[in-house]
């Protein structure tokens, strides 16, 4: 109740600056992997490219979490957003969403890994050594939307362990990229959850915080994220925006594809790639991994209704599992 509350307020004081769609306007939101002043800078130049490119007056759609770029997507005051992949599942299932581009490293990757995070200094060097779970340590993980700060170390860090991390750390504290970053540079906190673009992202923003930081566990290839838009929006406006989109630093004009490239390159991308819902499969398989691993261990919950709860979320693990092999072939 409290974070749909804050994600409310969001939106209302986030409309002031980005007013609801006109039938020549997008508002487009991005997810707080960092202060909204970097994100602006660095968003700015591309947008207005966008502006130009589409004819439609683009709005920047800024939000304190993760949650209240989902929301305004559900209440239509986002039409566009960037995402990570866990948000983006959010959007899909509860905001209407469609998946339907895909961000591809600058280096051509087409994902990019979670990270946790220590000082340089620190004498923990393994990932066994930050999970010794006596309640000593303060640790920094993502937003709870987040793929990389929250879903991706959930699932193959501390629910591969059995841990709860309210029970193994002394604290807890939830916080974009770049905040939990600098926790770590600080020593604020004696681990973080992060990911590969965003300190490569911290390394030219910040590259003396970079130098404090080291990487203790590195999580498997996480899909680079998807642009998702409204399903309801205009047929025409969409196709007016993927044309743009995907000829973007790559339109065959030496010159203006140049000038794009290297915008995208102060995103950390290149070019961008068509993508589909599919791309959410292997996300989808990990929310759901997590959830019968906690419900597994749920010694609250009666035998028989975690044994019903337990069929349930298989027969939905199977069924995502089926659908990516099929991809596969």
């Amino acid at each position: 109740m409290i974070r749909r509350t804050l994600a409310a307020l969001a939106i209302a004081a986030t409309a002031a600056v980005a007013p609801a769609q006109a039938a020549d306007e997008i508002n487009f939101g991005i997810i707080s992997t960092e202060s909204s002043s970097n994100l602006k800078t660095t968003w700015e130049p591309f947008l207005a490219d966008m502006e130009k490119g589409t004819g439609y007056k683009i709005n920047a759609f800024f939000a304190s979490d993760y949650a209240g770029i989902i929301e305004g997507m559900r209440f239509n005051k986002v039409q566009l957003a960037w995402y990570g992949n866990k948000s983006a599942m959010e959007a899909v299932d509860r905001a209407d969403g469609e998946v339907f581009a895909q961000t591809v490293a600058s280096n051509g990757s087409e994902g990019y890994f979670a990270h946790i995070l220590v000082h340089k200094d620190s004498p923990f060097q393994s990932l066994d050594d930050v999970l010794k779970c006596d309640q000593s340590l303060d640790f920094g993980i993502g937003d709870p939307n987040s793929t990389s700060g929250f879903l991706v170390p959930t699932t193959f860090v501390f629910s591969a362990r059995n841990i709860d991390p309210k029970q193994c750390f002394k604290t807890v504290r939830n916080a974009n990229h770049e905040a939990n970053a600098l926790a770590v540079a600080n020593k604020l906190v004696h681990a973080a959850a992060n990911n590969s673009e965003s300190l490569e992202r911290l390394e030219k923003t910040n590259p003396a915080a970079r130098e404090n930081i080291r990487v203790v566990w590195t999580s498997p290839l996480i899909p680079s994220d998807p642009l998702v838009w409204r399903k309801d929006l205009d047929a025409g406006v969409k196709e007016k925006i993927s044309s743009w989109l995907l000829s973007y630093g790559n339109s065959g004009n030496p010159d203006a594809d140049a000038k794009a490239q290297k915008i995208l390159l102060d995103l950390g991308w290149a070019p961008f790639k068509k993508s589909d819902n599919n791309q959410l499969l292997p996300i989808r398989q990990m929310e759901l991994n997590k959830d019968i691993m906690k419900l597994q261990g749920d010694e609250k919950m009666p035998a028989a209704d975690r044994a019903a709860k337990l069929k349930e979320l298989q027969a939905q693990f199977e069924e995502v599992s089926e659908q990516l092999a099929a991809l596969k072939k």
